[in-house]
């Protein structure tokens, strides 16, 4: 997180860029206390419990309560774009048709919040209206239809997308596991938080905010 609030401050000339993870108590504190008028944007998939009743709690504990918080990283029009030519290029470099690659979308999901699977499903309703891939699945890790069954009998020419913001938990561990219980013989691809152009897209989000 420190890293990606370096590089996206390399887009942000004059401005201070801090990084804190809920997970640590005290650490949105202490990153908001060294700002002037700071503005809150969420590195989330989607806009569930850590968006809604967290964040604006730690908030509150901290002093900041009322701060601008801006949409979730995967709720933006940009994010689904940028995975839409993710997916694309990934086929393109195979010399693969999308007519003839199957996609798999590896989401999260919950099984206490419809938000997440809701974040995911707006991710592939745009796959399903601006591209030609052959099928377009979407498998979760902690709710049905599971990440296994989606993957199933993908073929060879498929590519499975993550839709989480970093290589860690998840990433290196459930759905590896996963698309080897579903015999996947395709590609896994980087999830879609880690490609390069997200630190241009999240400093071009906070100049566009209100």
């Amino acid at each position: 997180m420190a890293q990606l609030a370096q590089s996206v401050a390399l887009h942000l000339p004059g401005w201070q860029v801090r990084a804190a993870t809920l997970a640590a108590p005290g650490a949105l504190k202490s990153a908001l206390d060294a700002l002037d008028n700071p503005v809150v944007f969420p590195f989330f998939m989607a806009d569930g419990w850590f968006i809604r009743t967290l964040l604006p709690k730690r908030l509150s504990e901290s002093g900041h309560e009322g701060l601008p918080v801006l949409t979730p990283f995967g709720l933006l029009i940009e994010t689904r774009s940028l995975a839409i030519r993710t997916a694309r290029m990934a086929a393109a470099e195979r010399n693969w048709g999308e007519a003839d690659t199957t996609l798999i979308l590896a989401a999260h999901g919950s099984g206490r919040s419809p938000y997440p699977a809701e974040a995911a499903r707006t991710i592939e309703d745009a796959f399903t209206a601006g591209t030609g891939f052959a099928s377009i699945r979407t498998g979760f890790i902690e709710e049905e239809p599971s990440l296994a069954h989606a993957a199933r009998d993908a073929g060879d020419k498929s590519l499975c997308l993550p839709l989480f913001v970093a290589r860690w938990g998840h990433v290196i561990g459930d759905i590896p596991e996963a698309l080897e219980t579903a015999g996947f013989t395709g590609h896994l691809l980087d999830p879609i938080g880690t490609h390069p152009e997200v630190p241009a897209l999240i400093a071009k989000t906070i100049l566009d905010a209100p």
